[in-house]
């Protein structure tokens, strides 16, 4: 494992459905905390309409009925199996020379809290897009299904990415807070020089979910508000953001993690009304839930991180980081804190692809017999291999 390179593939596709993330990365370890990755080559590729409408259909439990479950689940492996092949001829190399697949594969429910059956207590969660289809048909060993096994020692299953940010982000001199901005916004918070088990991560709450379902009903055929343009002509709503700032969420304890059971259509329903009922202008609605989602990651980091580990920078990762109106709203609320607001791109990286790249890496240790949680991060009573893994037949 040391001293060595590796290829590998990384893919995510998340809460916001937009479509399939992959990456090709290149992975130096020196040592199990001593690791480099470099991007090789990144593609999206949309879902096609029908199967996005199929994936969203599958959030609703009543609608999600096993044979549209199971259908879905060997499609998606043929969908992560074909940019799994786009992606590795994007750099030039060929499948043989990739040692793993990680696929963190479609969550269509999440339930990371107890619920009693026959005496007992049990959490769960489902991820769909079979691995075993994208093992078999690239040729590739695919890991798969990483959430499961952090859940069946009491953790949550998530956030997993902390795991790979302590990897990839630690600093000695600096305390960062490495936010992600996708459907849910999640935070992992680095202080500077700190071992693993001193790192800490949790979702903030709603990150472009929200702001997505309103375009996607206020201003269709659009299905994001692309630059924040929209909300940048708007004016935040005091009594909608009052009303947003109730939720119960942002009071929970840590550790935490939340998704569309919470933040999906219901909510975005009851925000369509209030706007019918008021009579509020669309422009303003998008400009408040925008605003919102700035404000869950300030008020997480008052509420839970300033007083423990004050930080010097957030890092802004995901496809909410080129919302400029997001953006300027984190720095409208960081700055007075001496907290620099700063995207991936303003240090060479890439927004889109880190969670892509995290899964391949995360595949890579699974593939290596190595634990890939961090208990402190997900509740879990000790480290554990995450991840299921399908060999192909060769």
């Amino acid at each position: 494992m040391y001293g060595s390179k590796a290829y590998a593939v990384g893919l995510m596709s998340g809460t916001s459905v937009d479509g399939i993330d992959a990456a090709v990365i290149e992975i130096d370890a020196a040592s199990e905390q001593e690791v480099s990755v470099r991007l090789l080559a990144f593609e999206n590729t949309p879902f096609p309409d029908q199967t996005r409408n199929q994936i969203f259909e599958l959030f609703d439990p009543a609608k999600a009925t096993i044979d549209k479950v199971g259908m879905m689940n060997m499609w998606l492996g043929e969908l992560y199996a074909n940019a799994t092949y786009s992606v590795i001829a994007k750099c030039g190399l060929k499948p043989e020379q990739i040692s793993v697949v990680g696929s963190h594969g479609q969550t269509i429910y999440h339930a990371p809290w107890d619920q009693a059956i026959d005496g007992h207590t049990v959490r769960y969660t489902v991820q769909i897009g079979d691995g075993a289809v994208i093992a078999n048909r690239t040729g590739i060993p695919c890991v798969s299904d990483f959430r499961t096994a952090d859940m069946a020692v009491g953790g949550q299953g998530a956030p997993l990415v902390p795991f790979t940010e302590y990897l990839l982000y630690r600093s000695d001199k600096q305390t960062r807070l490495l936010q992600n901005i996708g459907g849910i916004g999640n935070v992992t918070v680095l202080p500077a020089g700190a071992s693993a088990e001193e790192v800490y991560a949790f979702d903030t709450g709603p990150g472009n979910m929200i702001i997505d379902a309103l375009i996607a009903q206020l201003y269709a055929p659009l299905a994001m508000d692309i630059g924040g343009q929209i909300a940048a002509k708007g004016q935040v709503i005091e009594e909608l953001l009052s009303w947003m700032q109730q939720d119960e969420y942002y009071a929970m304890p840590l550790p935490k993690s939340t998704g569309r059971e919470r933040f999906g259509t219901q909510y975005t329903e009851q925000i369509i009304a209030m706007m019918q009922n008021k009579q509020w202008r669309a422009e303003d609605v998008i400009a408040t839930a925008t605003y919102v989602t700035a404000w869950s990651i300030y008020d997480s980091y008052k509420r839970f991180i300033a007083q423990r580990n004050p930080a010097q920078q957030l890092l802004v990762g995901g496809g909410g980081s080129y919302n400029a109106t997001l953006i300027g709203y984190l720095k409208q609320l960081f700055s007075p804190l001496g907290v620099d607001v700063l995207t991936q791109e303003d240090i060479g990286g890439n927004s889109d692809a880190k969670e892509a790249v995290a899964f391949g890496l995360l595949g890579y240790y699974t593939l290596q017999q190595r634990p890939n949680n961090i208990p402190n991060v997900t509740g879990a009573s000790r480290p554990v291999i995450m991840g299921k893994l399908s060999w192909p037949t060769r």
